[in-house]
């Protein structure tokens, strides 16, 4: 799995950082930062859960083969 940010969409309220915080990261100037891109099997769930609370749908997962 690879967490990817459409930053173009992102306007860094935080959401996906207050849901799963060992993956996302908002600094004082409102820049969302990906601290994991490809996560392993345990936080699975926390990134999917955080992409869905994106209101701006600027999270996708994308599976790897």
């Amino acid at each position: 799995m690879r967490v990817v940010v459409d930053y173009n969409l992102c306007d860094g309220n935080g959401l996906c950082a207050a849901v799963a915080p060992d993956l996302f990261e908002v600094d004082e100037d409102d820049q969302l930062h990906v601290l994991d891109e490809r996560p392993g099997a345990a936080l699975w769930d926390l990134a999917e859960d955080a992409a869905q609370a994106c209101p701006k749908m600027a999270i996708s997962i994308e599976e790897q083969r």
